[in-house]
């Protein structure tokens, strides 16, 4: 909670700070790697910081905390927190390098408003920035502490033991671990990151989803290949793994972590799906079958065609041994000879019916997610009850409005 003294001064200062928050967090960025170009070795994704989602993450999310320290002290976005720290923990971050981003933080804020910032905006902004931190840091110190390890101990080497060409642009693999400490299974819709070389020398980090349940020596995961633009690093970790990644090779992977889980509970659930969004639902499906759950599950998922539904066997395979499974699934290209239960066009659910009181978990491209989501709230269903992950920096902070 902001102190008596901040409390006016950010109230005030939110609605400039609200308007040039996306020029502050491009400065603090550019500001960080020019003294700190270390830190995109190994850490930050340069993809997302080449096309800008980075930017726009950070600036959403310290817009999305201050507003809440403000209007409604007494429920911060705790989701907004834990999606970050598991992304953090993810990609070994530790607690002192809090202090860097503070430091390049509050300049960039200063270079950018001016005379605006005096020491005592600075003060209130400093306190702003302190709070969302600790609460970070002791997230963060939870999830290293449930797995009994510190950030130097996140990554484990790992065998390629299987590649499937899933669909022309999406790969999926199989990892063997190597090294003999005992790992703690991943929970269901978690993801790893994964480490590799780049051509240039430096080490860069993407998450993928698990796609299968863990049987204590193997994980499995896909990866879609990304048309990045030549000369522009966002794609270059999936071309390399399209490329060179076979059976016997090596890679670094992370622990599982992730916030967005299947809850255990009786009630019906429905995935709702698009593109390679299918991934953590196919980890998820896999869990529920390898637990036996007796669970009313329904799939539904969109493609441009029956050929890019990626894992579709490993799903229907997964529903197959649920009690109660479902699938339905869209194609703006329907196949020549389409199944019962395929539909042409995009995904309709005002035509679908699904099963009352269900929890409902969303994943696929942004716009997506969106109509999906707007259209359940339509039917009535709480938001409480509709989770969604996104890959990459989460521009849409659904959770939060």
């Amino acid at each position: 909670m902001l102190s008596d003294s901040s409390l006016p001064i950010i109230k005030a200062t939110l609605p400039v700070v609200g308007e040039n928050i996306q020029e502050i967090a491009s400065r603090f960025y550019e500001h960080m790697f020019a003294g700190r170009p270390e830190l995109l070795d190994g850490l930050f994704n340069r993809g997302n910081q080449a096309d800008g989602k980075q930017q726009q993450a950070l600036a959403g999310s310290i817009a999305a905390f201050a507003t809440a320290l403000v209007e409604r002290p007494d429920r911060l976005p705790e989701n907004l927190l834990d999606r970050v720290a598991h992304k953090h923990v993810s990609l070994g971050l530790r607690p002192n390098q809090y202090a860097i981003v503070h430091e390049n933080l509050m300049w960039a804020i200063g270079d950018t408003l001016g005379a605006a910032v005096t020491p005592e905006v600075a003060a209130a902004w400093d306190e702003v920035y302190w709070i969302m931190a600790n609460m970070l840091i002791n997230k963060e110190r939870g999830l290293y502490s449930a797995l009994d390890l510190n950030p130097d101990e996140i990554w484990r080497t790992w065998e390629v033991a299987a590649r499937i060409e899933e669909t022309p642009d999406v790969v999926s693999f199989t990892v063997r671990r190597t090294d003999p400490r005992p790992t703690k299974p991943s929970l269901p819709g978690q993801y790893v990151s994964l480490k590799m070389l780049m051509n240039d020398g430096v080490h860069q980090l993407r998450q993928y989803s698990l796609t299968k349940a863990d049987d204590g020596d193997h994980r499995q995961f896909a990866v879609k290949r990304v048309a990045g633009l030549d000369g522009n690093p966002d794609g270059e970790m999936s071309k390399l793994l399209h490329s060179s990644l076979k059976v016997g090779d090596r890679v670094q992977l992370s622990a599982p972590f992730g916030d967005v889980v299947l809850k255990y509970s009786n009630r019906p659930v429905v995935f709702a799906s698009a593109g390679i969004g299918i991934t953590p639902m196919a980890g998820m499906l896999s869990h529920m079958a390898k637990a036996g759950v007796d669970r009313k599950v329904h799939l539904l998922h969109a493609d441009a065609d029956p050929g890019s539904f990626a894992l579709r066997s490993q799903v229907e395979e997964s529903l197959a041994e649920l009690p109660d499974g479902k699938l339905d699934a869209w194609f703006v290209t329907p196949g020549l000879e389409p199944a019962q239960n395929e539909h042409a066009g995009f995904m309709n659910l005002e035509d679908t019916e699904v099963a009352e009181d269900a929890e409902y978990y969303l994943c696929g491209p942004l716009p997506f997610m969106q109509h999906v989501r707007s259209a359940l709230i339509a039917r009535g269903i709480p938001a409480k009850d509709i989770q969604y992950e996104v890959f990459g920096p989460d521009l849409w902070l659904a959770d939060f409005q």
